[in-house]
């Protein structure tokens, strides 16, 4: 005989939360009444993708949650999860028999806009003078303006950055610029009270060595870095120094992508629930005081549900006065259940 399976109050509630939390990543920022496009390319929305509209083969378009349930109704329509800086497709070049009901008034094609970790400027994707590569969410560009203000970045990028953007060429083509930062400037610049021990060795430049392998890359357009490229520049002292005079050094410091400071985010809310003192009060009770409190959260939320229902169906704005009716009622129905409880003891 196979032990019956027990599902404490706090798994429950886990999952319950768990699911809320994924349709709020997806749902909750977006608008479900008008189209996103006059925001322009929003920070973050829920996109779906259109079957019906934009069948296999045809070019890929994105459609933000409102034109989904007012544009593409009953159409064959897959969950695209969430994107950043994207503007609705709904009714524009991409399609081409439909018109956006919520927002006409649509250019042609829309693209999306990349920012660059240097100037920190966004850019349209059809303006970088490159392919831009898939999972771009991924990866850092830097725009071509900074790429030749900063010239020793290209023989980064010949190593370094995606390949694809642009044609690589063997051969030297180029001499590679000279670089006015001497040695004893270095010195005096971070050590100018000491010298250097004997023993002390200094690390091999890492810039240096991939000059002398002599790879060069077409220098145009916008490069794009895979996330770890940053921790394959070279720290020597001449390099941080030439990177600290560029207003570079950011450059070598690997927490301060866009990702990295995504996921420090995700971090603290992990921990932040993990701490959750309700939680950890849950833990502490039987399993029949577990079943008693899940019943009445389930309770409690049911007639929740059914009491703005009322108010939408009714068109009203349900106000604070209306919750703490509401919660005042609750209060009594549950002491008047505790006094029958007491009595029928």
């Amino acid at each position: 005989m196979c032990e019956e399976q027990t599902v404490s109050l706090v798994d429950v509630l886990e999952e319950d939360e768990e699911l809320e939390e994924e349709a709020s990543a997806v749902l909750a920022g977006s608008d479900s009444d008008h189209c996103s496009y006059p925001q322009g390319y929003v920070k973050r929305q829920a996109l779906y993708a259109c079957n019906t509209c934009t069948p296999k083969g045809s070019e890929a378009a994105g459609i933000c949650l409102a034109c989904s349930y007012k544009c593409h109704e009953g159409h064959d329509l897959f969950e695209l999860y969430t994107k950043r800086n994207f503007r609705c497709d709904c009714g524009n070049g991409k399609f081409s028999e439909l018109q956006c009901k919520l927002h006409p008034d649509k250019d042609e094609v829309e693209d999306e806009m990349i920012q660059c970790v240097v100037c920190e400027d966004w850019l349209h994707g059809r303006h970088l003078g490159c392919v831009v590569p898939d999972c771009v969410e991924l990866q850092e560009m830097i725009c071509e303006s900074c790429m030749k203000t900063h010239s020793f970045l290209w023989t980064y990028a010949s190593h370094l950055a995606v390949p694809g953007g642009a044609a690589e060429v063997k051969e030297e083509t180029a001499k590679e610029p000279t670089i006015p930062i001497k040695e004893e400037e270095v010195d005096d610049a971070i050590e100018p009270s000491c010298k250097r021990s004997h023993e002390e060795v200094e690390p091999r430049c890492r810039l240096k060595e991939l000059q002398v392998i002599g790879q060069k890359r077409v220098q145009s357009g916008a490069v794009f870095w895979p996330s770890p490229w940053r921790s394959k520049l070279c720290s020597c002292r001449i390099c941080q120094l030439r990177l600290l005079e560029a207003g570079l050094s950011f450059l070598l410091d690997e927490s301060d992508t866009v990702l990295a400071y995504e996921n420090k985010g995700k971090n603290s809310e992990q921990r932040r629930q993990e701490d959750d003192p309700l939680m950890s009060a849950l833990d502490n009770l039987n399993h029949v005081q577990q079943l008693e409190i899940i019943h009445g959260y389930n309770d409690m939320k049911t007639e929740l549900k059914d009491f703005l229902q009322r108010f939408a169906a009714e068109g009203k704005v349900v106000t604070s006065d209306d919750i703490r009716q509401f919660f005042e009622q609750q209060s009594r129905k549950r002491r008047r259940v505790d006094a029958g409880e007491f009595y029928c003891t």
